[in-house]
């Protein structure tokens, strides 16, 4: 059994995974008024959404020497001061560029806290002894739903700056609450470790602080990209899943809604059931069934000529997809520490940013229901190179 600090600390780390998932979705939407309020055309819209992309990747990649060196709680609670001031500022800017730079600090505080955070719970796993990371993501998952649906319950009666105000307000609340928790403690040492001594202690913030050995930037990159093949797959459903339901199936506007909603929901119920999942498959199993799970329910969602077999299909894929990113990120940072959760999040990130315009360009050239298939082939590609890593993972 866990001792009270790990446990204390295991509640506070989620409930800054679900504070990330709310606040993130919470701006989200009510990117349409912030349109209307800037003025800005599709074009310019996209440009400056960029900024939230741009801060991302940019400060993913130097967080993971963050938390080297003044450790990953201190970086997680400080970054979750910064996105909750940054998601009030929208709607204080007039113009695409104020939007773009505004959003740029946004977007360097979510892709900070999402390695600090990733990285904590990856010291959290080891100590624990238990594969418990997908609770983290399904916390996330979580509090994206209950974002989301409370921003359009209160998008026709909250004006942009009071609704992302009171989010702002909401994440300093819940950061004041859990933020101790990870400030008064150090990263816990994994189980089998002997404890450190107070020297140990005094040089570093915690045990993943060392530098990554070189050997393992390889593996790293593996999990990278079995990241990046999943978040493609969210990122895709997220942009293209709904329109795919209203256009090519000829549903309604009320139907279309659902199958995001269901693969949402899917994931959501598949990282709550992933630690037992893990316990009884092993990673590699969970890898393997997992890719090979979503690219039969994506090849079903893209092609099924029928609405009831494609959201079957949106959920299916759904199961499938939970767990590969919370694995593979909780692997990478086994192996390297934050510098490994730092290349595996970019990674995903980039996956998730590449996923849309790719499922666009395809459309195009093809039509939409051949370009979702790509979701199935990089599934099963992720379930390929989990096989491939199996003495890794």
């Amino acid at each position: 059994m866990p001792g009270p600090s790990l446990t204390r600390l295991r509640i506070a780390l989620t409930a800054f995974f679900a504070l990330d998932g709310f606040v993130f979705a919470g701006w989200v939407v009510r990117i349409p008024a912030i349109k209307e309020q800037t003025g800005a055309s599709a074009g310019t819209l996209g440009l400056a959404l960029l900024g939230v992309s741009a801060g991302a990747v940019v400060t993913m990649i130097l967080t993971g020497r963050l938390c080297r060196r003044h450790g990953s709680h201190r970086i997680t609670v400080f970054c979750a001061v910064l996105l909750s001031l940054g998601v009030t500022l929208p709607p204080l800017t007039h113009s695409a560029l104020a939007l773009g730079a505004v959003l740029f600090v946004f977007g360097s505080a979510y892709g900070g806290i999402n390695v600090a955070f990733n990285s904590a719970a990856v010291d959290l796993v080891a100590a624990l002894r238990r594969p418990i990371m997908p609770t983290f993501h399904a916390a996330f998952s979580l509090g994206g739903m209950i974002g989301a649906g409370l921003g359009a319950l209160v998008a026709g009666s909250l004006s942009p700056t009071r609704h992302l105000l009171g989010l702002g307000i909401v994440g300093l609340l819940v950061t004041a609450v859990a933020g101790p928790a990870l400030l008064r403690q150090a990263p816990p040492a994994p189980a089998e470790s002997p404890a450190p001594s107070p020297e140990t202690v005094t040089r570093r913030p915690g045990p993943r602080s060392r530098r990554p050995d070189p050997r393992s930037r390889r593996p790293v990159l593996v999990f990278g990209l079995i990241a990046l093949c999943t978040a493609y797959g969210e990122g895709a459903l997220a942009d293209w899943g709904a329109l795919h339901l209203r256009q090519d199936l000829g549903t309604s506007a009320g139907a279309a809604a659902l199958g995001y909603a269901g693969f949402a929901l899917a994931m959501t119920v598949g990282r709550l059931t992933g630690t037992t999942l893990l316990e009884r498959l092993g990673r590699t199993r969970t890898l393997v069934a997992g890719g090979a799970v979503a690219a039969a329910g994506m090849l079903l969602g893209s092609l099924a000529p029928a609405l009831w077999a494609a959201l079957l299909g949106y959920l299916v894929t759904g199961l499938g997809l939970a767990n590969l990113f919370p694995v593979a990120v909780e692997r990478a940072g086994a192996l390297a520490g934050p510098g490994g959760v730092a290349v595996a999040s970019t990674l995903g990130y980039g996956g998730m940013l590449l996923g849309p315009p790719a499922i666009g360009f395809m459309a195009e050239w093809f039509s939409l229901p051949a370009a979702l298939t790509s979701v199935a082939v990089l599934a099963g590609l992720a379930a390929l190179i989990g096989f491939g890593a199996r003495r890794t993972a």
